[in-house]
Formats: C-alpha cells, structure tokens, sequence
C-alpha cells in the first residue's frame, strides 16, 4: 500500500496508563501509518485505541466499531466485534511484563477530514505464555462514526499500564 511514508512524529512512555500522539494529523495527507514496534505492559491483555478531536480532547464515547480475526498458533482462530464502543480494540495482545512485547502497524484513513468517518486497519504480533502459551496476531478493521476533524490518537491498554512504548506516526504518499 505505502509507496512513500513520511516521519511525522514519535512519542514515547515509560509506566504509563496511556500514551497520546497529538497534532499528528493534518490536511497534508489522506491516509497515515501508526507503527509500535515494541509495547511491554504490566498486565495481561489488549492493547486499544482511541482518537483526540481538534479541541484536543481524547473521544472516549461509544463512536467507535470494530471487528478483529485473532491469529493463534494454540488455539481455534477467533472473532471479535463490537458496535459502539468507547474505544477501537485489536492492536495486539500481551501476556506479562516478561518483555515479550506486542508490534502493530495500523493504517489510519481521513482521520482530519471533518465531513468524513475515519476508519482503521491494523495488523499485530505478540506472545501469550499462560498455559503453555504461543503466538497470537490480530487482524482489525476499525471506524469512528461521527464525521469530525480528528488530530492525533491515545493508546491505552485494557488492564495495567505500559512499563515501556513507542509510537511512531507516519503520512502515507
């Protein structure tokens, strides 16, 4: 997809509850790529994302849907979705602060076009080590329905916090 990507910005956290990217989006490009390369959190776990509008304000309300083909080499793949949710799932799972990390690359499309949706791709690899344990990957196809000009995004995990994380963010030309 990507015939030229563009840096745009990184931010980076260490024990935090989430880690926001702001002023990433602009008229400049139509379709950027958000790259983790490593996440280690502290709990067992999804790693999810929300969007921060233009007055700078992290969208935490039930605008968000999703659906997510998780890739296991223990188990039967799996299925997730959801409709109205307060945030957008699928961008990796990790299972201790054991260092094993998650790394996700995720396509974000019109996310500053005011009179659009902005929808999501994302693809994701990690370790889950209970019971045995193996590799998981996620597969998400996300959207926020409400058409609003959207500046940058929030990354926070559904339990625990990160010990470690960065993000980097990239124009797609």
């Amino acid at each position: 997809m990507a015939t030229e990507l563009q840096f745009i910005k990184s931010a980076s956290g260490t024990s935090v509850s989430s880690l926001s990217v702001t002023d990433c989006f602009s008229a400049n490009y139509d379709v950027y790529m958000i790259s983790i390369s490593k996440i280690d959190k502290s709990a067992i776990g999804q790693t999810r994302l929300r969007f921060i509008d233009s007055g700078g304000s992290v969208i935490s309300d039930a605008e968000y849907d999703y659906a997510e083909l998780v890739l296991t080499s223990y188990a039967a793949f799996a299925e997730g979705k959801a409709t109205n949710a307060t945030f957008l799932d699928g961008l990796g799972y990790s299972s201790t602060a054991l260092a094993d990390g998650i790394g996700s690359t995720s396509y974000v499309y019109n996310p500053y076009d005011s009179s659009s949706y902005t929808f999501t791709t994302s693809q994701s690899s990690g370790l889950y080590n209970v019971g045995g344990g193996g590799l998981v990957g996620y597969k998400q196809i996300g959207v926020h329905k409400v058409a609003e000009q959207i500046t940058g995004i929030n990354v926070l995990p559904n339990s625990g916090t990160y010990d470690n994380i960065t993000v980097n963010v990239y124009g797609v030309k």
